[in-house]
């Protein structure tokens, strides 16, 4: 194992102990549901799951209650569910060895329930959704050697920045019961597996790339839009060569593997919406001209670049990187960027509001990680290692910052407040970390009811 890499198993290690196992949002409700109905009851009515999570905190979930327990689908009429299958799909293996566990520890004489709900269910859940994200880091860092050309101290600086610097810290620890860490890995591998495809040629290669896109749009169904990756590969090479049986041949097995993959949610939504698509409470929700996509960006109480200052760093880095570099690979990485941004700002809930960051450009991360390699690069070439370590070290602290003052609810939840949320990074975090630091590890769900 290469320094870099050892590198990368030690800071997930470290962060491990940080990793909250429950499932309290809504969104977290509706991922968690498909996995525990299907294994469990064997069907896709939710209404159990749903009341099960809201009479533990009927006060918290009251707009839940509204939305999910009193509303359904007015096709089928059965409880909605807005989350694709494809988180379910991933945890399912290790809810379904804890759920083996757990029996034989009752059949010993534990009193520990196999309901789905008890501690050892919410752990495995959480922990696969960290170790799935690090799978989808170690893959980041080894495109970034074997594509990018950077060194293994910088690929793993880089994945390191990518990974404290920007919410994929909090959706792997603080709240992995959201589909984010899943679609991380989901991501990273359609983008590795299409490389490799490329390469290698076969039209067997390029459908397991099919199937690892088709796994991406399972678990977020806009990472579907990462298949334009392999799909551009295979389109360029036709154009480049002419060859047009080749290309055909290559496109029908990224094609066939893709739909194979998505045929589970396209069951669930015929059972859920009496359709083979979404809801139509989700799709009314989108406006394909995306009129918010610069607001995506740079509204300063919302704006991916004001939480998360890396990520223009990084936007920054990997244009100049493309520019540079001028082939097909290059091009397609900012494509990809874009549509990120074109499809997060065609939802109406742009902002996110309530949620930590701009959660939904966490799929993303292998771009940004390779802007980043950039940026750091081409520091140490004209400044020197300490001014790459400084970037590093002053995205991670504001960054993590964030992270307590979110935790800690110091700062409005709903908005960045100016100038008060960067007062409170130097004044307020400091005062109060030490202090609630104790009652994170002895008693975090009192912490996170009352605060500091």
């Amino acid at each position: 194992m290469s320094p870099g890499r050892r590198a990368l198993v030690l800071v997930f290690c470290l962060t491990l102990p940080l990793v909250t196992p429950r499932i309290r949002a809504a969104d977290e409700i509706q991922y968690y549901a498909s996995l525990r109905s299907l294994v469990l009851d064997g069907d896709l009515d939710y209404e159990n799951e749903y009341r099960h999570f809201y009479e533990r905190d009927p006060q918290g979930l009251e707009g839940f209650r509204d939305t999910f327990l009193l509303r359904r689908d007015p096709v089928s009429g059965r409880p909605i569910n807005f989350a694709p299958l494809g988180a379910a799909i991933l945890w399912a293996p290790f809810f379904v060895a804890t759920h083996a566990g757990v029996l034989l520890a009752r059949a010993l004489g534990a009193s520990v329930l196999a309901d789905g709900y008890s501690f050892p269910y919410l752990a495995a859940v959480s922990f696969a959704s960290a170790l799935y994200a690090f799978l989808g880091l170690l893959l980041i860092h080894d495109l970034l050697m074997r594509e990018g050309g950077f060194a293994d101290a910088g690929a793993a600086l880089a994945v390191i920045a990518t990974w404290l610097g920007t919410p994929v810290v909090y959706y792997m620890t603080i709240a992995p019961g959201f589909g984010h860490a899943p679609s991380l890995f989901a991501v990273s591998l359609l983008l590795w597996l299409a490389l490799r495809a490329r390469h290698r040629g076969s039209a067997a290669a390029y459908f397991l790339c099919g199937l690892a896109g088709g796994l991406a749009g399972l678990v977020r169904e806009q990472d579907a839009l990462f298949l334009a990756f392999p799909a551009g590969l295979v389109a360029w090479e036709l154009i480049r060569g002419g060859a047009i049986r080749v290309a055909l041949r290559r496109g029908a097995a990224l094609a066939a593997g893709a739909f194979l993959a998505l045929l589970p949610q396209l069951a669930a939504y015929r059972a859920l919406t009496g359709a083979l698509g979404p809801s139509t409470l989700v799709t009314r929700k989108m406006t394909w001209s995306s009129p918010h996509a610069l607001e995506v960006l740079f509204d300063p109480a919302h704006g991916l670049f004001f939480w998360t200052p890396l990520a223009f760093v990084a936007t920054a880095g990997l244009l100049t990187w493309a520019s540079r570099r001028r082939d097909v690979v290059a091009a397609l990485l900012v494509l990809l960027l874009l549509l990120q941004v074109w499809i997060n700002g065609a939802v109406e809930s742009w902002h996110m509001a309530g949620a930590f960051g701009a959660r939904r450009f966490i799929a993303a991360s292998p771009l940004f990680a390779f802007g980043v390699a950039a940026v750091l690069h081409a520091l140490r070439l004209r400044a020197g290692t300490p001014a790459a370590a400084a970037l590093v070290a002053a995205s991670l602290w504001w960054n993590l910052s964030l992270v307590v003052q979110f935790g800690l609810k110091l700062m409005d939840r709903q908005r960045l407040e100016w100038p008060r949320v960067a007062v409170n990074q130097v004044t307020e975090v400091p005062r109060h970390v030490l202090r609630s630091g104790w009652r994170f590890f002895s008693d975090r769900e009192r912490l996170a009811r009352e605060g500091p």
